[in-house]
């Protein structure tokens, strides 16, 4: 009996570090060769973030943000020592990202945007699950904090699932078509 679960265990642990090596290349490959032959919900994945994925994530900040950031500052953010860029993607295109950064005592997330088109299929929560991740991975990191529009409800929805609790106010923080529009403060307990 403990031969057979020693085995079965060693064949699960196999599969499972196969599965996490041939996950893109293969399926990649099956989609490519083969149209229709996987599911395309399977090659959406999370990977760090390019140069080349510039003028898309620039794209998805102009399309779903009113006042969004500029090239130079998704530059700054892939160059900067300590902040963690990763984008969404399907076979097709980038369809979202994140952007976190880890400083003395805490992380930040600085950006999550999900292109308008998938908002609500979870990926803002896998993005956002990623972030978590790797703060609670950095020793130096005890909290993660983020800013976020008061009237963005379905965003203040997801980081309460997630635990965040609010911790204050920015008055004006974020430009508005008539004026500013106050922030709303979150932290998460990451230690």
């Amino acid at each position: 009996m403990f031969e057979e679960r020693r085995k079965l265990i060693g064949h699960i642990l196999v599969e499972q570090i196969k599965s996490f090596f041939t996950y893109d290349a293969d399926r990649q490959f099956y989609a490519k060769i083969f149209p229709g032959s996987v599911d395309p919900e399977s090659l959406k994945h999370i990977r760090k973030m390019k140069t080349t994925d510039l003028d898309s994530v620039l794209a998805i900040e102009q399309t779903v943000y009113k006042y969004p950031w500029t090239r130079g500052i998704l530059v700054d953010c892939m160059v900067v020592p300590g902040y963690y860029c990763w984008v969404c993607e399907d076979q097709h295109a980038v369809f979202g990202y994140a952007v976190l950064a880890i400083g003395v005592d805490e992380a930040h997330v600085m950006n999550l945007c999900v292109n308008s088109s998938l908002q609500g299929e979870g990926w803002g929560a896998r993005l956002l699950e990623k972030m978590i991740g790797v703060a609670q991975e950095k020793p130096i990191v005890d909290t993660l904090l983020l800013e976020v529009r008061k009237t963005n409800k379905s965003a203040i929805g997801l980081y309460k699932k997630y635990g965040f609790k609010k911790i204050g106010e920015r008055k004006g923080y974020y430009p508005t078509g008539n004026g500013r529009e106050d922030a709303v403060m979150y932290a998460l307990s990451v230690s």
